[in-house]
């Protein structure tokens, strides 16, 4: 498994950097501009939805299953895995950021903080299946960020931090975690075996089913907005185009 040109390091690093500046733009837009930023972040997480599912079923899943035989129960695990992990954060977060007060804003941003370094892990996993494999699932997941900035600067407004602290908390938590998940990760990723990779592909792909699943269309059902299937429609037909020009 090797990459086309360059560093093998040098394609999921500049990927998590992408991330990390959407997700930056995502927290200045809501900063900046938060009417608009309310009323269209559905159709980014819906358009992020289907190129996440879509790229997951057509490409990653059977990439897996021909590198790993136990791949169908690491898939499950994934997914099972991103589900408690969910609910755990939900213990904490859902039932009480209702309230207040610092601490509970910092609980759902500590939650959003791993959840982007989870993120670089994945970068470094699929760019070393290959350039292709990364760059399709890099699609859906830089364009999730978008929507994580702006939820990551409101939760932490409305723990009752000010603006300007709210705005670098939230950059540390939800950008710069996902560029330091993919140094702290590759150097491990870069020297494992095909059997071993495909389980971590494996898994990495039940946790983007998951994201797109039954994490971003339920939100996308929640906000009903007009025309949000044709954004989650072209996110499908984006990942499909991509597996069709490989």
């Amino acid at each position: 498994m090797s990459f086309a040109g360059g560093s093998p390091l040098l394609l999921p690093l500049a990927a998590s950097l992408l991330a990390a500046f959407v997700t930056t733009l995502g927290i200045y837009a809501v900063r900046r501009f938060e009417s608009w930023a309310r009323a269209k972040v559905v159709y980014f997480i819906s358009y992020a939805a289907g190129v996440l599912i879509a790229a997951s079923v057509v490409h990653l899943v059977p990439e897996s299953f021909a590198m790993n035989a136990h791949a169908a129960a690491l898939l499950l695990a994934g997914f099972v895995g991103m589900h408690l992990f969910q609910r755990f954060l939900c213990g904490f977060v859902c039932e009480r950021h209702h309230a207040i007060q610092p601490g509970i804003g910092i609980v759902p941003v500590l939650g959003i903080a791993l959840h982007s370094f989870i993120d670089g892990m994945v970068y470094s996993v699929t760019y070393k299946v290959s350039a292709f494999t990364g760059t399709l699932a890099a699609t859906g997941m830089v364009l999730h960020e978008f929507p994580e900035g702006i939820v990551t600067y409101l939760l932490l407004l409305h723990g009752g931090f000010r603006r300007t602290v709210a705005f670098w908390l939230a950059f540390a938590a939800a950008a710069l975690t996902t560029p330091l998940g993919v140094l702290v990760s590759y150097p491990g990723v870069a020297r494992i075996e095909a059997g071993t990779l495909g389980a971590l592909l494996s898994l990495s792909a039940g946790m983007l089913l998951y994201v797109g699943a039954t994490h971003l269309l339920p939100e996308v059902e929640r906000q009903r907005r007009p025309y949000a299937w044709l954004a989650f429609l072209a996110g499908v037909a984006t990942a499909l185009l991509m597996v069709s020009v490989k």
